[in-house]
């Protein structure tokens, strides 16, 4: 059943193939993220790789410009940068208070940075690697619905320079360099630094400033390779980010005209290594280390009323610390050790140490309402996991992985709130891969992921309501893989069902009409979630100076049996899941060096949040960008949101106008129309 299944899908897809690259081209794009490092035609997983090219020509400063190529990835703001990601609508849309818990993966170099994702500058960014499901069996409880991971170009002892400048609307401005090259007969570097500012897009009429919402960003990477090693290569990684941002995103009137006297600020202040030792000979197997280190201190406020009333005048600040050391130790057998290269093993040991503190400050007229909240959590985990790979039958392969997790957590805070806990989850896949020749192949994937559970904390929580449980994920995936015989076009599609047991639900809840800060957040566990959909990503090239890229997620998700209060939401969609994203881009590229992109993104509607029933609208937006590329220079023109489409990115439904304050809907509007050009010079 399941062998005509996968070879009739093969077979009809190859009738429709449209697709990314040659044949051949995708077979070098290596995978990074998962346990080998592997071509992304040989994973059975639905897989997004985006190449340094396409990031430059697709994106501009920052990861939220090339997000919308991923088939069914959104994200919630709130922020002046994207932190909260949702993939096949399962995800976080916000941080407010407890424990830190994410269900999308982050990683910047092999560093952790899930739910803290500020960082994600895409200057010399060379590989963005998106894995979507449950990464259980490679990453655990951080990957309940998949992964992101950044690569930054890798040291090599080829002598490089590079510069670039960027100038744009509403006061944009980037310089950034890198240099690299080999440091003695077996070593080489790589140093890269950007410094970015804005203006932002928000006018702050009360103030007369058109900067309370801007950007103040400064990114410096560096890399270290001893490459010449014949029995041990080691890399270093190291990351210092100073991102200082206004966040001055509402109005009363959801315009881009903000009227608050006490706007906020979104700053994190990072830091970061990450060291990667490969033990390839003398060993019956090879051993793999990543050590990951990171520390940031974090920064969010605003001001609570949105506006200038001295009568009602709020504003809330969070000052947040939050460090974490990771250990990954592994051992994979040698290339062609096992029935001549038939089958494959990994088993790993995994530790994670996690801390964090915060300080919750609320003020009314600028004194402090009531006293701050400081809370410390402390979290260790330690995991084992397996796999193991076969091939058999000619043109099948089998693969099978498992992984056991335990984490315990500690929490303590000023309002004598104390909870201990501890979780003991387990997570894997069952795989099956038919490849009947070098173009075509087509996948089943069975996996479990989990999540770990958690606390609500603040003196007015029900006493009942103070923990949650792990959330499981169940899924299915069906995949197809499939290139033309001249590799001019290839396509990747996958449908996919997924069961959510014990999903975690984060609602709120406003104490006092009368004041915006008078929020309790509590997560629960909801009784089910079904998530199902279908994926697909295609690339043609019908001729040399022309290529199409498409790439379309279709999502139905519904809760399960979930009541909040007298609301009854059994059916109702979950939040920030749109029914289709759809993203087309055309590329022109001349000999000369000429070339021209265009993309259009488009999005669903989609709920802000399941505490209320209000809804975005539908949107779609055109980005540009032309120039000219050299072989030591270039430059180019570029318009983000050409049409100067208005569309939300978050949304409140509460009551802050006095005197009444009746409900009301509240947008953080996205960008509009900006333009600018960017020049780069390679110097060596």
């Amino acid at each position: 059943m399941i062998s005509a299944l996968l070879s009739g899908l093969v077979l009809t897809s190859a009738a429709a193939a449209e697709v990314v690259r040659p044949a051949s081209v995708l077979e070098e794009v290596v995978i990074t993220a998962s346990l080998r490092r592997e071509p992304a035609i040989s994973i059975p997983a639905s897989v997004t790789v985006l190449d340094g090219q396409i990031l430059r020509d697709a994106g501009q400063q920052h990861l939220q410009d090339v997000l919308s190529l991923v088939p069914n990835l959104n994200w919630a703001s709130g922020t002046s940068r994207p932190r909260y990601f949702q993939i096949r609508g399962v995800g976080e849309t916000e941080q407010w208070q407890g424990a830190p818990n994410p269900s999308v993966g982050v990683l910047i170099d092999g560093m952790d940075f899930s739910g803290i994702g500020m960082p994600a500058a895409m200057f010399d960014v060379e590989q963005l690697d998106v894995l979507r499901g449950p990464q259980a069996t490679a990453i655990g409880a951080n990957a309940l619905a998949g992964l992101l991971s950044l690569s930054t170009r890798a040291a090599s002892r080829e002598p490089d320079a590079r510069l670039q400048f960027t100038s744009g609307s509403y006061g944009d401005r980037s310089g950034a360099g890198a240099i690299g090259g080999a440091i003695g007969s077996e070593a080489a570097y790589r140093l890269s630094a950007q410094v970015f500012r804005s203006d932002g897009f928000r006018d702050n009429a009360y103030l007369g400033r058109d900067d309370t919402n801007g950007f103040d960003e400064t990114t410096v990477r560096g890399k270290l390779a001893l490459l010449q090693s014949e029995r041990m290569t080691v890399k270093l990684a190291a990351l210092w980010s100073d991102v200082a941002n206004g966040f001055d995103a509402f109005s009363v009137d959801n315009s881009r005209t903000t009227l608050s006297d006490r706007p906020g600020r979104d700053a994190q202040r990072s830091r970061g290594l990450s060291m990667a030792i490969d033990v390839p000979a003398g060993l019956p197997v090879e051993i793999r280390s990543v050590t990951s280190w990171t520390d940031a201190d974090i920064a969010y406020s605003f001001d609570g009323d949105w506006g200038n009333d001295p009568s009602y005048d709020f504003a809330q600040d969070f000052r947040r610390s939050r460090r974490t050391i990771s250990q990954d130790l592994r051992a994979l057998s040698r290339p062609g050790g096992i029935g001549g290269g038939r089958a494959s093993w990994v088993a790993g040991v995994y530790a994670l140490d996690i801390g964090e503190t915060n300080a919750q400050l609320d003020f009314e007229g600028g004194q402090l309402l009531r006293p701050a909240l400081s809370s410390r959590y402390q979290a260790n985990s330690a995991a084992v996991y397996g796999q193991f790979d076969v091939h058999f039958a000619g043109q099948w392969r089998g693969s099978i992985g498992l992984r056991g997790e335990q984490r315990d957590a500690r929490y303590r805070d000023s309002e004598a709130s104390a909870f201990e806990s501890r979780d003991r989850m387990l997570g894997g896949h069952l795989a099956v891969d038919y490849r009947p020749d070098a173009r075509r192949s087509g996948y089943l994937t069975l996996s479990r992921g989990y999540k770990a559970g958690g606390f609500n904390i603040g003196a007015l929580v029900p006493e009942a309501r103070r923990q949650f449980a792990p959330e499981l994920l169940y899924s299915a995936e069906l995949g197809v893989r499939v290139a033309t015989a001249g590799g001019r076009a290839n396509l990747r599609a996958a449908v996919f069902w997924m069961d959510r047991s014990e999903q975690q639900v984060s609602t709120s809840l406003q104490l006092d009409p009368g004041d915006p800060l008078s929020f309790i957040f509590i997560t629960d566990n909801a009784a089910r979630g079904e998530n199902r959909g279908v994926e697909v990503t295609a690339q043609w090239q019908p001729a040399a100076r022309w290529r199409f890229e498409g790439a379309a997620g279709l999502l139905d998700s519904q809760y399960r049996g979930y009541r909040i209060g007298n609301r009854t939401l059994d059916g109702r969609e979950q939040a920030h899941a749109p029914q289709y994203q759809l993203t087309l881009a055309a590329d022109y590229r001349r000999p000369d060096g000429l070339f021209a992109r265009v993309d259009l993104q488009s999005v669903d509607n989609f709920y802000f949040s399941d505490t209320h029933d209000q809804r975005s609208r539908a949107y779609s937006v055109i980005n540009l960008r032309a120039g000219v590329e050299r072989d030591r220079w270039g430059a180019s023109l570029w318009i983000r949101n050409a049409l100067d489409r208005a569309y939300s990115q978050r949304g409140f439904f509460f009551g802050n106008e006095p005197p009444d304050f009746p409900d009301k809907l509240y947008l953080q509007q996205g960008d509009p129309r900006r333009y600018g050009a960017t020049v780069w010079m390679q110097l060596r």
